[in-house]
């Protein structure tokens, strides 16, 4: 064997080796629940929560400077020209939106011109959405006490279904945020429940256009986040996230109170979720949401 056959034959076996090393390292990584999610989770939050500065260009260069890839809006109200201009001087992109409207003007209310403003508002969160180059509106879906389990979800299933053929053409995904509206859970139960009624409600919409923007901080109190993140599996396209505290019974800031982001972090592993995920806490300055950005990377593993 001469030289240059020795190295490359060297070279060989060090990458076979390297490669089985990293292999087994992701294996035991995966099976403690500490794989992280760097380069598969991709960090984005809520244009509300962004206090620095005056000018929306502004609000974006802030928010790139922190450490985020993306923001999120508020549609339908997005004023296309405005953000398309702020797109472009900042280089930071529109990921997707919030339908603002869907508290107080809901696919579930019993009142079916009040629906038909609903689909109007999703709608148009679509249009608006699609214009700025987003992929995402997050929809809340109704509200409990708006009638009976049977009642909101067939109004809701019926009012939200005539918006995915515009979704489908213009590609942007109805993501479902599941939220404290006393609907697909039991508000006064315990945190022993499941995301069953979830998963039926998507399915029955049936469309690869509806899918979940999955809260990982708003049902701990219910139930396990990784194993609803497991049952809800490819159905989850984006994630929104906060702490919460079981044992105060209270919202906190991320990594902090007991929510187990490490069971959180495994199950995102094992559904293979690539995607962003939406900090949906309380804002600042600078300093803010600096320590938000850097709250994310060490709950995900990104840093």
């Amino acid at each position: 064997m001469n030289r240059r056959e020795f190295i490359q034959t060297s070279a060989a076996a060090s990458i076979a080796v390297n490669a089985a090393a990293s292999a087994q390292d992701e294996a035991k990584a995966t099976e403690s629940g500490d794989f992280p999610l760097k380069g598969r989770l991709y960090k984005t939050l809520k244009i509300g929560m962004v206090r620095e500065g005056k000018t929306l260009v502004e609000k974006f260069l802030a928010a790139k400077r922190a450490g985020f890839g993306a923001i999120e809006l508020n549609a339908p109200s997005i004023d296309v020209p405005v953000v398309r201009a702020a797109i472009d001087a900042s280089g930071l992109p529109v990921d997707g939106s919030v339908n603002s409207t869907h508290w107080n003007v809901r696919h579930t209310d019993p009142n079916p011109e009040v629906r038909k403003k609903a689909l109007e508002s999703l709608l148009g969160a679509i249009r608006s959405t699609h214009a700025v180059g987003g992929h995402t509106v997050l929809l809340v879906i109704g509200h409990g006490k708006d009638g009976s389990e049977e009642e909101i979800w067939t109004r809701a299933i019926e009012n939200i279904k005539q918006a995915l053929p515009l979704a489908s053409q213009l590609g942007i995904y109805i993501a479902i945020e599941n939220v404290w509206n006393h609907f697909l859970y039991d508000h006064n139960g315990d945190h022993t429940q499941t995301a069953d009624k979830y998963l039926k409600f998507c399915d029955e919409l049936n469309s690869p256009w509806v899918g979940f923007q999955f809260d990982i901080g708003n049902h701990w109190k219910y139930g396990s986040m990784g194993d609803w993140i497991r049952q809800l599996g490819k159905r989850i396209v984006k994630l929104d996230v906060k702490g919460f505290s079981r044992a105060k019974n209270k919202f906190t800031k991320i990594g902090e109170g007991d929510l187990d982001f490490k069971d959180v972090r495994k199950a995102l592993t094992e559904i293979n979720f690539i995607g962003w995920c939406a900090a949906e806490v309380g804002g600042g300055k600078m300093d803010r949401l600096e320590e938000i950005s850097a709250n994310m990377d060490r709950v995900f593993g990104l840093a």
